[in-house]
């Protein structure tokens, strides 16, 4: 047995605006945000930092001239591109942390592709600045997901945990649904259909609840993850006590990222829903095998009549 601290370290840290009371108003403020969002590669050879005109900050400019202000995770990874300590060009006038970048990325380098990730919402924003085959797992995809399987996180089964075992109303004071500009996390629990696990304690049974963690980034700083766990109770700062079998899965935002989403994990979380399995990595087995049988039986009835792909 053990405490898992993820969700208490998110709760302590979030601001106010990164904390949502269903994964409705979640789902909503993450579509909106991709509806604002597109994806271009570009050569890093056409990628400029140029000083804003009041010099106290600065904008990245690409093929078509338009400028985007760099947000502090999207800037780290471009000076990264360029060979430059980020922490150190933010100490810079913006006139030569501009210098330094342009140079490093034009020739301290060979020429290389980067996928810029822009955003215009009255303002034009850079987030991200990755390889030009990120896979990227958009949030609203996950949490749209974890709606069509869960409902809204506050009032069905699987919802916001409650404190000790008992259930709360849920307010940015304790909700577990997070997202801001880097990244985001969900804490989902089962308190009510508890599971009854033999040799809990003193060679006695005991009954346990079951919840997950999902997290993601669009931008690149963070792996795609689940990870599930039976549990004994969370407390008002949000840490889990007395975990036991937990399993994690993470996938890197490679470039079959978004295909084995949809693929192993969306189906594996319809799984867990349904408690037919206590860990995720048995209900993505069980993903799989499903798929691996359809996607055979696809291939049969395309070849072969009916009849002949059942004597196959």
């Amino acid at each position: 047995m053990s405490e898992l601290m993820q969700a208490s370290q998110q709760w302590a840290t979030r601001p106010a605006d990164q904390r949502f009371l269903s994964l409705h108003d979640m789902y909503e403020h993450l579509s909106r945000i991709r509806s604002e969002s597109r994806a271009k590669v570009v050569s890093s050879r056409q990628i400029d930092l140029v000083p804003e005109e009041d010099h106290k900050g600065l904008q990245v400019v690409g093929p078509t001239g338009q400028g985007f202000a760099p947000s502090h995770w999207s800037f780290n990874q471009l000076a990264q591109l360029a060979g430059a300590p980020a922490g150190y060009l933010r100490t810079l006038p913006s006139e030569i942390a501009a210098d330094a970048v342009n140079y490093g990325l034009k020739f301290n380098r060979d020429i290389e592709d980067v996928g810029l990730l822009l955003q215009q919402n009255g303002e034009r924003h850079l987030r991200a600045a990755t390889g030009p085959k990120y896979g990227r797992i958009w949030n609203d995809d996950i949490v749209r997901g974890l709606v069509k399987t869960f409902g809204d996180g506050v009032s069905g089964t699987w919802r916001v945990p409650g404190e000790f075992g008992k259930a709360v109303d849920v307010t940015k004071k304790n909700t577990t649904l997070f997202a801001g500009d880097r990244d985001m996390f969900v804490f989902l629990a089962d308190e009510e259909n508890r599971i009854e696990v033999p040799n809990r304690r003193n060679g006695e049974a005991g009954s346990m609840a079951r919840g997950f963690f999902v997290w993601n980034s669009e931008v690149g700083s963070s792996t795609f993850g689940i990870s599930t766990f039976l549990f004994d109770y969370v407390c008002a700062n949000r840490i889990v006590w007395g975990a036991q079998d937990v399993k994690e899965i993470r996938i890197r935002h490679t470039v079959s990222a978004p295909d084995r989403f949809l693929q192993e994990i969306k189906p594996a979380l319809q799984t867990y829903a349904n408690a037919s399995t206590h860990s995720i990595t048995s209900a993505i087995e069980n993903a799989r095998k499903a798929r691996i049988e359809t996607d055979v039986t696809e291939f049969l009835a395309k070849r072969f009549t009916k009849r002949m792909a059942g004597v196959l």
